[in-house]
């Protein structure tokens, strides 16, 4: 298993993440600036919280297992161990590390030369549910475990606990000293969460001891029943909990696929769910008629049958009563019946519905445009960054986020976001929208509009040629909004090419979408949010002479390091950059992972067959080169809940052509989309997202470290999807994590996302939306943003006394 495994990023959706402890050394507050949007949890004060109750919390699926650092580890196994098992460190609203005092009195580096050495000191009520206090002896068996020394152990990731060298026993029993063998600053990510002793303090223990149960929990919950057949796991108050305790008797993890949550929501079968665009439409509309047909008793103009005009209405009824073909009558009257069920049925859903409110935020993580450098058109850079100089990103963000009443400001970091103190817009180290250089450095990659195209006699042209290889949608991917995380919700956390599909959330629609609903008025999550297509932006001349002094002055400009032979690119010389050069020997690989061999190569015969025919044609407004046209395979997941996805890449497909780049946008099945095409390389252009990380010297450094070149020829690309990487930006990586200066360790990761800028492998569009239905006196949860739930501060809120209703209206 890789040295360099990356943290499971499913930790960062489920809020459950170790968190640094200390602010960074003379930073302010307002590093990182503000948060894009804040928590939306209805915050309440503990006092006007009721003891008590019973919440029914909405996952994806019971989980296969209890161990975070299992391969099959998901977002629920995150969340039961946020609620049971110690969390050393917490994320606060920004997604800034803090520690956890029902954990931690302190904990900090207390020597630096010449090892680093960090002190624990305990909370000294801090105990695990069988009466023993937490110590060192369970920080020694989760080292041994994780530290990739054993393979007994099957562990997902070994990151940091690698470089640990000792742990022993500080002064007192509340003490525990961590000795490294190599510096670490992100060494407040470690043990957390912490499990007992009894689980890593042997592989058969590690390895199955936690994939059902958790005999020993220290939380503000216990593990109750974890039940197969109603798809529910149980977590009951905890009686020795020394913190304050929790607000509610029991938490119910009930497993309901996203397409259900509406019918669950309206079925009082969950109490919180994150939703998808459509679910928070219902709720919107559900509102809404609440109040246009107080009193009037009108049906609402949406949902099944609100589509049927009267004279189809009519033409119906008399089919099924008036026809004299019986059997024709007979399917017509069954058809009404099935109609009529499925009205009402929707029509108690929604009456149901409108007791609920969608809560909203940011996720954390954000959507990106992936370019596949490997092969093709793409490996020059200056293809690429032509792609990216023709988009748009701030109109692609307003697609998503406009329409749901979210900021739409587009991501500026490829390493952290808005908020967190990692955070620097470094987009102008490639350059935001400019048709005038995107045409100047296609014609300098010798791009011509024009050009004459060689292809097969009887070949079809343009968007004839687009494919369509989807299925019938199915699987983990189904039903959400096709924005996929890496990491987030796959069976194996996304650590290795051939784990798990990631799935996918919410659909999102624009007024190119065919509403089913009927006529709905205006938008029911925000007024005047529909997307309006932009003129057609005229190509200017080039620009190719001015392209290379920009970048590396907009990129040195941006703390990124002079250019030196292993990083600067230039725009005007036909052997490509020299980024491209770095990444040389990265591709000297197959030209695609899995791609067929030569199929000129591919047996003999005796008699060759003839030349097929050949027909040359002028590539009219498109690009062409060398008897070739610029087109690239833009994949993009088929199912039903991926319309934002769709939508997305149709307009990033509409900005390229401005410029003369075709786009063939293949639809592929949800569960074969990230396996099959994203991580195998069978694709030019893609649409996925990462989550963010409070570690990214740690947690982002597998994402884009530089391809290198296996013994079989292929590539070990760990979690690089996108085959674009440099030495330089490895270096600065790995120069941040051995920094123990924060703040200086942070101007590396911020020099190095520069880079990953200017190397236009990856491009960051927006940060994803979060919706979540909730129950309007539910209290301190909903959306919570870059924040990690606090459990034992969920309940529901206290009833209002006549009094205080009567303050309330005053």
């Amino acid at each position: 298993m890789s040295q360099r495994r990356r943290r499971s990023l499913a930790l960062l959706t489920s809020g459950v993440l170790a968190l640094p402890l200390l602010a960074g050394c003379g930073a302010g507050d307002d590093e990182g600036g503000p948060v894009a949007a804040g928590q939306d949890i209805a915050a309440t004060a503990r006092d006007k919280v009721a003891d008590g109750g019973v919440l029914r919390w909405a996952v994806d699926s019971l989980p296969d297992t209890l161990n975070t650092f299992q391969a099959d580890a998901d977002a629920t196994t995150h969340r039961i161990a946020g609620a049971v098992l110690p969390q050393l460190f917490t994320l606060d609203g920004k997604g800034r590390p803090v520690a956890n005092p029902d954990f931690l009195e302190k904990a900090e580096v207390v020597e630096r030369e010449p090892k680093q050495v960090v002190l624990y000191k305990l909370n000294q009520q801090a105990v695990w549910s069988d009466g023993r206090e937490i110590g060192a002896a369970d920080f020694v068996a989760q080292w041994r475990a994780l530290n990739g020394k054993d393979s007994a152990y099957w562990t997902a990731r070994n990151a940091g606990y690698d470089r640990i060298e000792k742990i022993e026993r500080g002064k007192t029993d509340l003490e525990v000293k961590v000795t490294f063998a190599k510096p670490y600053t992100d060494w407040r990510s470690l043990f957390s969460p912490l499990y007992p002793k009894q689980v890593t303090g042997t592989p058969d223990a590690f390895n199955e001891g936690a994939r059902g149960t958790l005999k020993v929990t220290a939380g503000p919950f216990n593990l109750g029943a974890v039940d197969k057949k109603t798809g529910t796991v149980a977590l009951t108050r905890s009686a020795r909990w020394w913190g304050r305790p929790a607000k509610l008797d029991t938490l119910v993890l009930t497993a309901v696929p996203r397409t259900q949550r509406p019918a669950a929501l309206a079925a009082g079968k969950v109490d919180l769910a994150e939703i998808d665009r459509a679910g928070a439409d219902r709720i919107a509309l559900a509102r809404r008629d609440a109040e246009r047909t107080r009193g009037s008793g009108g049906a609402a103009a949406h949902g099944p049958g609100a589509s049927v005009t009267p004279a189809e209405a009519t033409l119906s009824w008399a089919v099924a009563y008036g026809a004299d073909d019986e059997g024709k009558a007979t399917t017509e009257r069954e058809n009404r019946a099935q109609d009529a069920e499925a009205a009402k049925k929707y029509a108690d859903e929604q009456a149901a519905l409108r007791t609920f409110t969608v809560r909203k935020s940011l996720e954390p993580a954000y959507t990106q445009l992936a370019l596949n450098g490997a092969a093709g058109p793409l490996a020059d850079e200056r293809v690429r960054r032509a792609v990216a100089r023709a988009l748009d990103r701030k109109e692609l963000a307003e697609i998503v986020l406009k329409p749901l009443g979210l900021p739409a400001k587009p991501v500026g970091s490829h390493v952290a976001l808005a908020g967190q103190r990692a955070y620097a817009d470094n987009s102008e180290a490639l350059g935001g929208k400019d048709i005038h250089a995107a045409e100047a450095l296609l014609a300098d990659a010798g791009w011509r509009r024009g050009g004459k195209i060689t292809e097969p006699a009887g070949a079809k042209a343009g968007s004839e040629n687009a494919e369509d290889d989807s299925k019938t949608p199915s699987g983990p991917g189904t039903g959400n909004d096709g924005l996929y995380i890496v990491g987030e919700t796959d069976e194996r956390n996304g650590d290795s090419l051939d784990r798990g599909l990631p799935a996918v959330r919410s659909a999102i629609r624009t007024d190119t979408d065919t509403s089913a609903q009927g006529d709905q008025g205006s938008d029911p999550l925000a007024q005047g949010a529909r997307g309006e297509r932009l003129s057609p932006v005229l190509a200017a001349a080039g620009l190719a002479d001015e392209q290379r002094a920009a970048l590396l002055a907009q990129a040195e400009a941006l703390g990124a390091d002079a250019p030196d032979t292993a990083d600067a690119a230039d725009p005007a010389d036909p052997a490509g950059s020299a980024d491209a050069a770095d990444s040389a020997d990265a591709k000297s690989g197959p030209a695609r992972d899995g791609a067929a061999p030569d199929p000129g190569k591919a047996g003999t015969s005796p008699s060759p067959a003839p030349a097929p025919a050949k027909q040359t044609r002028t590539s009219g407004n498109m690009l062409a080169k060398d008897g070739k046209a610029l087109s690239l395979r833009f994949v993009l997941p088929s199912g039903p809940g991926s319309e934002a996805l769709r939508t997305v890449g149709e307009r990033i497909a509409q900005m390229l052509q401005k410029v003369g780049v075709h786009t063939e946008l293949t639809k592929v099945a949800d569960e074969s989309f990230f396996k099959d095409h994203v991580a195998s390389g069978q694709y030019d252009l893609a649409l996925y997202s990462w989550p963010a990380t409070a570690y990214p010297a740690t947690d982002a450094r597998p994402i884009f470290a530089k391809p290198e070149p296996a013994a079989d020829g292929s590539l070990l690309v760990e979690q690089n999807y996108t085959r674009v990487g440099t030495d330089h930006i490895d270096q600065l990586f790995d120069q941040a994590l051995g920094e123990l200066d924060e703040e200086a360790s942070r101007e590396l990761i911020r020099k190095a996302d520069a880079r990953i800028w200017a190397a236009a492998g990856s491009i960051p569009l927006y940060q994803r939306p979060e919706l979540v239905a909730a129950k309007p006196n539910l209290a301190n949860a909903g959306a919570f943003g870059l924040g990690t739930p606090r459990f034992q501060d969920i309940g529901w809120k206290k009833a209002q006394g006549a009094k205080e209703k009567q303050e309330k209206k005053k």
